[in-house]
């Protein structure tokens, strides 16, 4: 009986991670008959995170009434996993740019939505929190995230006040003494799939903002604002780090995960790899199939099936990369453990000639391809 697993990044635009799983397991049905399945869809800590983590572990899923990015009350959700110790929270589900449509304004968006959805999973009983981070449509620095787990911001006058990416240079003073007390007793993770610092041309403004709805000026505010933060943090809190991968992750939530929860940094894929045990999993593995959209020098700095090949190394099974497309030499991915790559957009296909056939592209390749195996 031969044992796969199959582990593969969501392909943007065109099949959930979701869906990729369930191509693949019909097709390996189909050629092993008695083959042992595992499936874990990958998420990156934005928008299906939550989703990803409850098909790969038992678990149940949270609905709560949180604010949106314009403070407004929606129904958001988190997820629980582990017997309901651990909570996995995607900021997507109510501070994600979906939720603000035509709205779009990063200098008038908060996350303060975010920071309750980790107050009602520490409610719930939570003693880890993964908290993922991507598709944000804020630029707060986590401030108002912040806010909602107790810290207060003051400005020249000493009246608190909500700060938005726009009003951030007003902090002159942030108190943590109402900080929730039992923040210090979580174990945080927070993931993210970029490893940007919090301000400057790399930053999270300058690099981010413009799909937020930030045109040049409003680019340079926000970062001259998120430059302001930092330094207030560093003269009120001693902390100094601004420039750690991720901090300017969906728009600073980084530098605040980082600040206010010590949380540990990770990248998407190393996250999800530890929670689901991977290496444990992968040691009677024969096959582990892999994938995203696009191989290429991006994935060597750590993507999903880069990721996953070099955990492999450990193990005798043969990583095999489904791609839609491949940019360099297939040596370079071979050197970090790939065995084998699969292109489902076989015909070079632009995207919108793509997008209708992506789906059957992808079983039609990938069973191609396993009957080499069989």
């Amino acid at each position: 009986m031969k044992k796969f697993i199959i582990i593969p990044d969501s392909f943007k635009g065109t099949i959930s991670s979701h869906e990729v799983c369930q191509i693949i397991e019909k097709e390996i049905k189909a050629q092993f008959h008695d083959a042992d399945i595992k499936k874990i869809p990958v998420a990156d800590g934005g928008e299906g995170s939550v989703d990803a983590f409850l098909e790969a572990k038992p678990g149940k899923k949270i609905y709560v009434e949180a604010k949106n990015p314009y403070f407004e009350t929606i129904k958001a959700f988190y997820g629980l996993i582990d017997q309901g110790k651990t909570a996995v929270i995607e900021m997507a589900a109510c501070a994600g740019l979906p939720l603000v449509e035509d709205r779009k304004n990063p200098s008038k968006t908060t996350t303060y939505g975010v920071g309750e959805l980790v107050i009602d999973a520490i409610d719930h009983g939570a003693k880890k929190i993964i908290l993922g981070l991507g598709g944000s449509a804020t630029n707060d620095g986590g401030a108002g995230f912040a806010q909602a787990l107790g810290v207060v911001f003051k400005d020249i006058h000493g009246h608190p006040f909500l700060p938005t990416g726009g009003t951030l240079h007003l902090i002159k003073d942030i108190d943590i003494k109402g900080i929730d007390p039992r923040i210090k007793d979580i174990e945080f993770l927070t993931m993210c799939d970029i490893d940007n610092p919090l301000y400057g041309f790399d930053g999270a403004a300058y690099i981010f903002g413009p799909q937020k709805g930030a045109n040049p000026e409003m680019v340079k505010m926000l970062d001259d604002n998120l430059k302001h933060y930092a330094n207030i943090v560093h003269e009120k809190l001693g902390f100094k780090e601004h420039d750690f991968k991720g901090a300017g992750a969906a728009g600073g939530m980084g530098f605040a995960a980082k600040v206010f929860l010590n949380s540990k940094i990770q990248m998407g894929i190393e996250a999800v790899l530890d929670v689901m045990r991977f290496d444990e999993l992968a040691q009677n593995a024969d096959y582990i199939i892999t994938g995203e959209g696009k191989l290429d020098s991006q994935s060597l700095r750590g993507k999903v099936v880069i990721g996953v090949a070099r955990r492999a190394k450990k193990t005798k099974a043969k990583v095999i990369a489904v791609v839609g497309s491949m940019e360099g030499s297939i040596e370079d991915f071979k050197k970090e453990g790939v065995s084998d790559v699969v292109i489902t957009n076989y015909e070079n296909l632009d995207f919108e000639s793509l997008k209708p056939r992506a789906k059957q592209d992808m079983a039609y390749t990938v069973q191609r391809y396993l009957t080499t195996l069989s």
